[in-house]
């Protein structure tokens, strides 16, 4: 079966921003005049906005409510969105959508992101053009590990699951991909620390590893 549909996670595979959410944090703790640690700060990953606020009100007794600390810290993030200076989109990956976008590939974006994010994303680097459909995994019931997003994903492109490939960096990703029978491309990146990749069908860290003619072999 050909590859006809690529479905692309976004955070730590088109654009990393880890750095981004963790300048914003930082500021806000500042702001908040509370001292957080690294441990206490990596107990984050993966967490919700909300839940790492509840976690902060309760760990600190602080007198603010969830809903204000996450408007500090989501207004510092756009602001470093838009105006730091080291934030970029992930080396290759602009070539590799043109790339597939050029030989008639469909490009579906399955992110965990929120909408917002997704959109600000796609407008700031300019990538609307080269996707058919964006599904953001905050408005789902399930999120990975679960493979709703991947199997709507598939579904989005109109697209058979033999004939489909992921595009991952994480854990949860690689087996959200895997519980949907999807080929799955790991993206080992200089950022991605303690990820699981053994369930991934190839494991990369060059883009350019992901060409046509490279992974045509498996399908």
């Amino acid at each position: 079966m050909p590859l006809k549909a690529v479905l692309f996670d976004m955070d730590g595979v088109i654009v990393d921003t880890e750095p981004l959410h963790r300048k914003a944090y930082f500021k806000t703790f500042n702001e908040l005049e509370i001292a957080v640690s690294e441990d206490l700060y990596t107990s984050f990953t993966g967490a919700s906005t909300k839940r790492v606020c509840e976690t902060l009100i309760y760990e600190f007794n602080l007198n603010q409510t969830h809903e204000e600390i996450a408007k500090t810290k989501r207004d510092y993030f756009k602001d470093y969105f838009y105006n730091d200076e080291e934030f970029d989109l992930i080396p290759g990956v602009k070539e590799l959508i043109q790339h597939y976008h050029e030989n008639g590939i469909k490009l579906i974006l399955a992110s965990s992101a929120t909408m917002t994010t997704i959109n600000m994303v796609f407008e700031k680097f300019e990538l609307e053009k080269y996707f058919s459909g964006k599904i953001s995994g905050a408005d789902l019931k399930e999120s990975k590990p679960h493979p709703e997003v991947f199997l709507l994903a598939a579904e989005m492109a109109g697209e058979p699951v033999e004939n489909c490939m992921v595009i991952e960096d994480s854990t949860n990703g690689i087996l959200a991909a895997h519980r949907a029978k999807i080929f799955c491309a790991a993206y080992r990146s200089p950022h991605s620390k303690n990820q699981d990749y053994t369930l991934a069908d190839t494991v990369i860290s060059d883009y350019a590893d992901l060409e046509l003619d490279k992974v045509s072999k498996y399908f």
